[in-house]
């Protein structure tokens, strides 16, 4: 079918304090509580081992993975156990092709109801017109937009891949630079800042159909302003991937592209601590071609026990607590990034504006993939990432999830410790490693991403 335009481990107990949820301390449901139908929220926990113990020990792995390692993926968080529970809700047994009020399948009265719930809450936390908070993932809600607005063969501009621009701005392995042809923009050499003058230009000479901005490993907040006047003086309609801002924009604590952009695609994982999904924002103008392009375009029938953890986490998110969270996600990861720079890694841009750090760790005498196999080993999780301007890679890592358990400044400078140590380790005997993974576990035992009892 040619694209158109216009086309239509489960894990138990209350979280640590300052964790999970609108008010912070309050507790995470309590799975022994009574209440009406709790087998609503999913089967009982031990069914799975009884069935099928060899997927269980596996999910047991990852529950002590994540309790004994450094979560320091810029992509990952912890979601509360209000948001586990819709996920393993008996929504994950409903089909419901369409939307709400016209579905493909009959018995969707719950489904209907979870899914206005997460568009009212979806709009009004970010002052959209329109939400569809139907896409599967990222991904797909990119390429919602460009089904919603592009032709196949059209021009489209946004950042390199080789300066940090996400697989669907352009790569030739995938979709969308096999259907369109991308310009790319790029960061200023010196200064690692996107090259807005570069940009303007560009858009000047090949008149793209529509401009992308966003990144999978920008620290600084976008000018969605100077994009959006590009985007007017070009003709061209302007797509914001905010998969890795969204969140913060949740909480206050960076700009949002919503009233710049025709149209915002998101994650509601990473710093939004939803399940992993996708989100599209747009005003009421282009409100059905998104929906089309959603459904019945892209994908089929929506995932409706993520619709209803999607709805939890952004009531999550519009709660005070919520917003101070924001703001300490930011506020660690540039103390995180000072401390690294002191500490002899090469941070990009000088430091970070947002969730995420990039960081060269070449004056260490290192590559990104080797460094992030020494972290691996001593039990800190982060990314490579590309360097522009450079045949190298770096790491990117984020503050999202320690944030979440409840770090704040003493540990970023711990973290930070801890992270020079294993790169500063050559492997050898393994004692020098063995060491910083003892630091790491006594670190994050003092802060478990969910109580236990």
């Amino acid at each position: 079918m040619p694209l158109t335009a216009g086309a239509g481990d489960a894990l138990d107990g209350a979280p640590a304090p300052d964790a999970h949820g609108p008010d912070g301390d309050a507790p995470g449901p309590d799975a022994d509580a009574p209440g009406p139908d709790r087998d609503a929220y999913g089967p009982d926990a031990d069914a799975l081992r009884r069935q099928d113990p060899e997927i269980a020990d596996i999910l047991d792995g990852e529950a002590r993975r994540q309790d004994e390692d450094l979560q320091l993926s810029a992509a990952e968080n912890f979601t509360s156990p209000a948001v586990l529970a819709a996920l393993g809700s008996r929504l994950a047994n409903k089909y419901a092709e369409g939307y709400p009020g016209r579905r493909h399948h009959g018995g969707c009265e719950y489904a209907d109801a979870a899914e206005r719930v997460a568009v009212d809450r979806a709009r009004a936390l970010f002052g959209a017109d329109h939400a569809n908070v139907q896409a599967h993932s990222g991904s797909s809600a990119v390429l919602a937009a460009y089904a919603a607005l592009l032709r196949p063969g059209d021009t489209v501009l946004a950042l390199g891949l080789a300066h940090g621009g996400h697989l669907t701005h352009g790569s030739p392995a995938n979709f969308s630079g096999r259907w369109f042809d991308f310009v790319p923009y790029g960061v200023d050499a010196e200064s690692g800042l996107i090259a807005y003058d570069q940009v303007r230009a560009l858009a000047r000479r090949h008149r793209p159909r529509a401009i992308v901005c966003g990144s999978i490993s920008y620290p600084r907040h976008i000018d969605y302003a100077e994009f959006r006047d590009i985007a007017d003086e070009t003709g061209a309609a302007l797509i914001a991937d905010a998969a890795h801002p969204i969140g913060l924009v949740a909480g206050g604590a960076a700009p949002s592209p919503v009233p710049y952009a025709d149209v915002v695609c998101a994650t509601t994982h990473k710093v939004l601590r939803g399940p992993r999904g996708g989100l599209v924002l747009c005003g009421d103008e282009l409100a059905e071609r998104i929906d089309r392009a959603v459904f019945p375009f892209t994908q089929s029938g929506a995932h409706m026990h993520t619709v209803a953890a999607k709805a939890v986490a952004f009531g999550e998110a519009a709660g005070a607590e919520y917003r101070r969270y924001a703001h300490r996600v930011v506020d660690n990861a540039r103390l995180l990034a000072a401390h690294l720079e002191a500490l002899g890694l090469a941070v990009t841009t000088g430091g970070t504006d947002t969730h995420l750090i990039t960081a060269d760790p070449a004056p260490l005498g290192l590559d990104g993939r080797t460094a992030r196999g020494r972290l691996a080993a001593a039990g800190m999780v982060v990314e490579t990432c590309v360097l522009p301007h450079g045949d190298g890679r770096g790491i990117r890592l984020g503050t999202a999830a320690v944030t979440t358990q409840g770090m704040g400044a003493e540990e970023m400078a711990e973290i930070a410790r801890l992270l020079a140590g294993a790169l500063r380790t050559d492997g050898g005997d393994g004692t020098g490693t063995a060491a910083v993974r003892a630091g790491v576990r006594e670190l994050t035992g003092r802060f478990p991403p969910y109580r236990r009892g």
